[in-house]
Formats: structure tokens, sequence, C-alpha cells
């Protein structure tokens, strides 16, 4: 307790800044993810205070940052659009999600993962923060030119005959899981459908428009529909945000330009009475636990998403790590990995408890903290704080923020999170793989396979696919690296070792010498395949000297059992020289070592097996 009060003052000022930097960052993330600036709001709060208080790096500022509201928002529309819409009804599963996620961190950090983290190939990174920054600002710029699919009535009417069948679909579904549906009671179910309400079509049909629109396909197909529709005043708004934003950085950076453009354009709205869409409500009062996430709690809802839960669990380990490496070459300390994922972990599960969004460490916010004297945990802790007593004082006041001016703010956060260091390195990357005549580079394919997918597809699933390329590539290069180095691939390359230099001629006709050098495995088999079938069947006996083969892997184990097999059924007689261990308990596991080579047939050193070789193999004339 001594030492976490012991730069108070630098502290205070460092918690208070960043805290003031996060305030219009949660309120736009949290209405960016679907569930509100509420969201965002609990989020920073809970996740600031608790990642601070059991983390292991001390100036780290955590809450919502970008990459983990992008799939966050995935999980709330995917789960949101299988609960007829309703955020009230897919909330429950929404925060189970969550807290899934933020105990998988904590297990994470117990399991000391978060030192493997950094073997995160960097074209996977990159080119998902690109697709980050893509879809955050394709997506806001529906809101900050006022245009919303589900308040456009002639978009909404579009989908009102399939928001019928979808009704009638799921009330068929109910009454057979009643056993209303039977023949005698299809009265009941034709009574039913009459009950359906214009009402109730408009609703669903709102839910399909606006599930239509989501997503940068969703929002480029009603693009020019909504060019059609601009709300000059939402995109004045939205526009002088972004202008102050920026141009504010030019006069200082010591307040946060976001922030001033947040005061200063809501409140010229505000105060000239201006007929702008406001945020929601900001419920008032201090955030109580969402007990209905537990008592409402199904299982089936959450299966499908458990994946994604990992996802999110893995990204914010990447993000607050990186932010640590930040801080540590800021304050020349060294972080505790795994205890800040303890401490990540420990805050999203609260935050998610009490109905926030995940979040993790944010770099810039970290950065402000420790520019204004922050140098212990408390600052991080300071930072929740005063978010705490901004949401006590001021919901009411926040609750009258201009919708656009958050669109705006989100889109200097698109454009800002897009890795453009990647992006200029494009034209510069070796090409290093070819298919037939075409050279690519393999990391600017990775690049461009995750930012794509996760663009138009799905984060989640994109980021998978990029990592098994990313492997796919790297153990092709370190096959062909190595392959390059060892000396399985031909016979004609044969070079004598010096201790065979006093091998009689004569016996060079009767015994066949072969070197392995380099590991055998799966990148370098097919050489040693091909190497094998090279041998003269005229042999009667084949050393195969291993001194020099450090590694086999199952690969290269069962490639290894093939050529022997192929070499006995030739009646040759098989010797091994200087097996290691490695190798050597490898073939001891599948029997090869001694069920084809007896242990007779296994020498220490070149000059045991000569001596076995001149007793053993017929017509040697002995050396001079």
């Amino acid at each position: 307790m001594k030492n976490l009060f012991s730069n108070f003052k630098g502290d205070l000022f460092g918690g208070i800044t960043a805290g003031i930097v996060a305030l219009p960052l949660a309120l736009a993330f949290g209405v960016s993810s679907g569930m509100g600036p509420s969201a965002g709001l609990y989020g920073a709060i809970f996740i600031s205070f608790f990642a601070a208080l059991f983390g292991g790096t001390s100036t780290q500022i955590s809450g919502p940052t970008a990459p983990m509201t992008a799939v966050s928002m995935v999980v709330i529309a995917g789960i949101i659009a299988i609960n007829d819409g309703s955020l009230e009804k897919a909330l429950p599963a929404i925060l189970i999600v969550f807290l899934l996620a933020g105990l998988m961190q904590i297990g994470l950090g117990l399991l000391g993962i978060g030192k493997y983290i950094r073997y995160i190939p960097y074209p996977v990174v990159s080119g998902f923060m690109t697709a980050i920054g893509v879809i955050i600002l394709v997506t806001q710029i529906l809101p900050a030119i006022g245009y919303y699919p589900k308040e456009d009535a002639d978009f909404v009417a579009q989908y009102k005959p399939m928001a019928e069948e979808i009704i009638l679909n799921n009330m068929l579904k109910e009454e057979a899981g009643e056993g209303i549906l039977v023949l005698e009671n299809f009265e009941e179910t034709i009574a039913r459908a009459k009950t359906i309400t214009d009402e109730d079509m408009l609703k669903e049909a709102q839910t399909l428009a606006k599930s239509e629109a989501s997503g940068v396909i969703g929002a480029i197909k009603v693009l020019p529909r909504a060019l059609n529709n601009i709300n000059w005043l939402e995109l004045i708004l939205a526009l002088a945000t972004i202008i102050i934003i920026y141009g504010f950085k030019r006069i200082t950076t010591t307040i946060p330009s976001a922030l001033v453009a947040l005061i200063v354009v809501s409140g010229v709205a505000y105060g000239f009475g201006l007929n702008y869409r406001p945020i929601e409500q900001i419920p008032s009062g201090f955030p109580i636990p969402n007990l209905n996430m537990f008592t409402q709690f199904k299982l089936s809802s959450v299966t499908p998403y458990i994946f994604t839960a990992l996802t999110l669990a893995l990204l914010g380990a990447i993000d607050s790590l990186l932010t640590s490496v930040v801080a540590d070459n800021m304050t020349k300390t060294k972080h505790q990995p795994n205890k800040e994922l303890v401490g990540q972990g420990i805050g999203n599960s609260i935050a998610a408890i009490f109905g926030g969004i995940p979040g993790a460490g944010a770099t810039i916010r970290t950065v402000v903290n420790i520019n204004a004297g922050g140098k212990t945990k408390l600052s991080g802790m300071i930072a929740g704080i005063l978010l705490l007593i901004i949401l006590l004082a001021l919901g009411p006041v926040a609750s009258q923020i201009p919708a656009a001016v958050l669109a705006g703010i989100l889109v200097t956060v698109g454009i800002g999170v897009m890795d453009y260091k990647g992006l200029k390195a494009i034209p510069s990357l070796p090409k290093d793989m070819s298919i037939g005549p075409i050279k690519f580079s393999s990391e600017v394919v990775i690049m461009l396979v995750v930012l794509v997918l996760s663009s138009v597809w799905n984060l989640v699933y994109a980021v998978g696919i990029g990592l098994i390329i990313a492997s796919l590539m790297f153990m092709k290069k370190m096959g062909d690296l190595t392959a390059e180095r060892s000396d399985v691939k031909s016979l004609e390359k044969e070079v004598n070792w010096p201790d065979e230099a006093s091998f009689p001629k004569n016996l060079q006709e009767e015994v066949f010498i072969k070197h392995l050098k380099g590991p055998l495995f799966f990148g370098s088999t097919t050489e040693f395949q091909q190497m094998a079938d090279q041998i003269p069947r005229t042999a009667s006996t084949v050393i195969i000297r291993m001194g020099r083969m450090q590694y086999m892997d199952q690969s290269g184990l069962y490639t290894l059992e093939d050529v022997l097999i192929s070499l006995k059924k030739s009646g040759i007689t098989i010797l091994f020289v200087d097996v290691l261990n490695q190798p050597r308990y490898m073939m001891e596991r599948v029997g090869l070592i001694p069920d084809l080579i007896p242990e007779e047939h296994i020498f220490k050193t070149f000059k045991e097996c000569l001596v076995w070789v001149k007793e053993n193999v017929k017509d040697i004339i002995p050396s001079m």
C-alpha cells in the first residue's frame, strides 16, 4: 500500500488526464457496439479500475478499445439476431460470452500463456488492425450522415413480406414444441396467426432492415440510398467533430482533442436548440450487477460463441501486452505478462457482470497517463473512479450528446487504428514464394487475406485462417531452408568424411555409406525418399551415419521406416552409426529399433562399424 501512494500527485494527474481521454471513446465504443453508451462507460470504469489493481503493468490504462469493440459487435449482432432483434432478450447471453472471455483471460494468465503471445505473426496483426479501421470507418458513415435504415419507411417496407413469413415460422415452431400443432388443433393455429398485428410485422421488418445494413457489406449496399436521404445537420455535426479533432491537435496535444470536439460541438448543438439526434439515455445512479445473465442463461444460445469468446480473450491479451511493451519502453520498467492477463481477465469479468463491453490495455490512454506523471497502479484506478464520478454526476448531461458527434469521433478512431506502417511496406517486401511463374510475398498475402476476410466476412474466422496460412507458409519456408542446409537430397553430392579415407576400395561396391546432416522432418522427407530410391540395390550393406541428425519428427520417422523396409526387402543389411538421443527415442517408440534395426547393427563410432563390416561382409580386401 505504501508503494501504491508513493507517487500520489503524479498518479492523480495521470489518472485524471487518462480518464478524460477515455470518456468520449468509451461513449463512442458503447454506441458502436450496439449496446449503447452506458455499456461503453461501464466497461471503461470497471476494466480500468480492476485491471490496474490486479494487473502486471503499473502504468497501464485499460478500457474499451477499437479491436475489442469490433469483435464485440459481431457477438452482439449475432445474438440479437436470434432473439427477435431485441437487445433486452439477447443481453444475458451477450454478457455471458463477455464473462467467458474474461475468465478465459484469467486462465491464460494462470497457465503462463502471456509469454507466448508475442509469437502471433505481424502480418496477421497488421491485417486485423487495418480491417478494424475499415469496419469502424465504413459502418460509421451511415450515422455520420444521419441515416438509420430501420427508420427509412420505404426501405423497411421491402422486408415486410419476409417479416410475416419469419413470424409465422417462429409461431409454428413454438406450437410444435408445445404440442399444439396437430390436426385437431389446427384451428387454434389459424386463430393465433390472425393475432399478428401490423406493429409486429413492422418491428420484425425493422430488425431485418437493420441487419441487412449492418457490417461493411451492408453499409456499402445501402450507401446509395443513404446518400439520397442525408440529414445535413447530422453531417455538419459529424464533420465539425472531425475537423476539431484533427485541427486542435495542431494547436496543442496537452488537452485531448476528442474531448474538446465532444464538448464544443455538443455544447453548440444543445445551446442553440438544434433538432439533432441525441445518444441513448444513460442510466443515472451507481451501476448494478445484471444478475439476469445467470438466471436467464441458456447454454444453447452461448455455445456457438465459445470460439468467439476465446478470440476476444486472445485479442485482449495481444492488445494489452503490446501496450505493456510500449509502457516498458517509456518507463524503463518490465511488466509481468501473465499477471497482466489475470488483471485484464478480472476487469473484463466484472465489467460483464455490470453490463459493460470488454476492453484491453489502451495505448493512447497509457501514453497520456505516463506523460502526465502516472507511475503506479493508482493512476489506472483513479481513471476508473473519475469515470464513475462523471457517470453519477453528469449522466443526464451526457445523454444530450449528439449521436453524430460520437460517429465523428469513431471515424477518426477508424482512420487512426489502421496499420499504415504495414500497408506502406507492401511494395518493398520480398517476393519469397511462387506458384508457377507467379511470385509473391507470403507476408503480403497473409495480411491481405486477413484484411479482406475480416472486413467483409467474419473477424474471428479471418484471424484463424490467417494464423493457419501463416503457419503453413512458415513451415514451408523452414522446410525449404532446412532442406538446403541438410544433406539428404542427392547421392551425387556425397562427400567422404575424414574418417572414411582408409575405407577399402573394393568395399565400395559392396557397401554404400549415406550421411544424414540436419533434421529429418516433414520438410525434407520427399528429398530423403528420393535419395533412398537412388541407393543401388546391388549393394549388400548400407551404412547410415546419423551423428549430425539431431532431430526427427513423426513424418521423418515414418519416411525412414518406409525406406528401411524397402531396403530390407531388397536383401540389404542396414547399419546405423552414432544415433543421437532424440531420433533413437522416436525409433524405439514405434519399434523400428530393434524390429528393423537390431541392437547389434547400431554402432557408436564409424570405427566400430567398420570392424563389423570387415568381419561380416564377404570378399573384402583388407585396407593397406
